[in-house]
This record gives structure tokens, sequence and C-alpha cells, in this order.
């Protein structure tokens, strides 16, 4: 694990590691405790609702989602980390598309439903969001204490998991539809695992190479 000084030299990153920690310690206070307590009950909620049979509960549970990337994306993204690194403006602006996506094909169409699925892809997809949900916060307040801890609902990285863990359970057709952003940001979020010594995000390293072989159509994975 890297130490408390700055990143390798050969990290292409305009911040050090005590400033990476810094700002998620200031997002995470400026949230507060019970804001983060009521995002992690929620992100608990989502999947649950996604998984009902009334639409109304399948809408709430797709809300939810997008709620979190909007978070992210105008909170984490462009109130906080775009102080110390440029890149985060680009990034906010995709977690605010990523969640009118969401809001749009869950909330409003109903197309973020759960559906039967193969045994790989739904094991895979259950297990992706127990880690989202239950392993990597465990991991993350025993290896980075409160304040600086990533939680999802709140935190870009866990948040992503579980989302990628939604969208390989949904059916519909919807995956390439809303896959592009937290693909993305787990190839740019993935790289804090080894960068920053934020090891539960090896997690999502893993959850993008899993939506990625899984996530294609059938007809194309049994070519």
């Amino acid at each position: 694990m890297i130490g408390e000084g700055s990143l390798p030299e050969a990290a292409a990153v305009p911040f050090t590691e005590p400033q990476f920690f810094a700002v998620l310690a200031a997002y995470n206070q400026a949230l507060g405790l019970p804001v983060l307590a009521g995002l992690q009950a929620l992100a608990l909620a989502a999947p649950v609702l996604l998984a009902g049979r009334r639409g109304a509960a399948r809408r709430a549970g797709a809300a939810l989602l997008a709620g979190f990337w909007a978070l992210m994306g105008a909170g984490y993204q462009w109130a906080f980390f775009a102080a110390i690194n440029p890149a985060a403006w680009a990034f906010g602006a995709a977690f605010l598309a990523q969640a009118v996506l969401l809001a749009w094909y869950g909330a409003v169409r109903d197309r973020l439903r759960l559906a039967p699925l193969g045994p790989l892809r739904a094991a895979t997809a259950g297990l992706l969001g127990a880690y989202a949900l239950l392993i990597y916060p465990a991991l993350a307040l025993a290896l980075h204490p409160y304040p600086a801890t990533p939680l999802p609902g709140a935190a870009p990285c866990p948040t992503t998991i579980l989302t990628l863990a939604v969208l390989l359970a949904a059916g519909g057709g919807v995956f390439w539809r809303l896959a592009a952003v937290p693909l993305a940001w787990s190839a740019v979020g993935g790289s804090a695992a080894w960068l920053l010594g934020v090891l539960p995000d090896y997690g999502l390293v893993v959850a993008g190479l899993a939506a990625l072989a899984l996530g294609r159509p059938r007809a194309a994975r049994a070519g």
C-alpha cells in the first residue's frame, strides 16, 4: 500500500493521497452522519424496491439510484473533488447525465426492472450487490475510518458497483443504454485501488470487467 506521502511520480494525477482523503472527509462531514446513515439505508432499499412487482416500487428504486448519481455529480465531483482535480468538472457532468438516464429509463419509463437471469449472471449480480452494500463499507470503515470513508449512496466507487450489479440483473435491454458511465468510472475510479491505497476499490475493477463480460446480449455471448 502507498504510504501517506505523495503519489508515485509516474501517476498522472494532479493531487496527493492526503489531499484526496481530505476532500473525501470534507464531503462526508458536509453531508453529516445522519445523512450518510440515511443514504446507506436508501442504498440497501434500492435493489429491494427494484425487485418488487409494483411499478411504483421499481420507479422509486430507480429514482434512488438517479438521486445518488446526481448527488455524486454535483455534490462530490463539482463541489469538492474539483478543488484538487480539474477533470472532476467533466466527471460531474457525466455523473449528472447518468442520473438523467436512470431517471428516464427507470423512474419514468419503468424499464429498470429485475428479470430472470442465467445462473452465472444472477450470481455475479448478487455478489456485486452484496459487495457494494455490505463488504465494501465494512472494509472501507476498517481501512479508512470516518470521516475519510467512501460509502455507498454517497461515494462514487461503491455506488458504481451497486449500479453495475443492478444493471446486470435488469432485463428489457437497458444494460448498454445505462452502463457507459459506470463502466468508464470502473476504470477511472478503479485506479484508486493502486494509486491511493483504497483496497476496496479493487472490487470496482472486478465489477467493470464482469459487467463487460456478462452484459452483452445472450446471442453475442454465445458466439
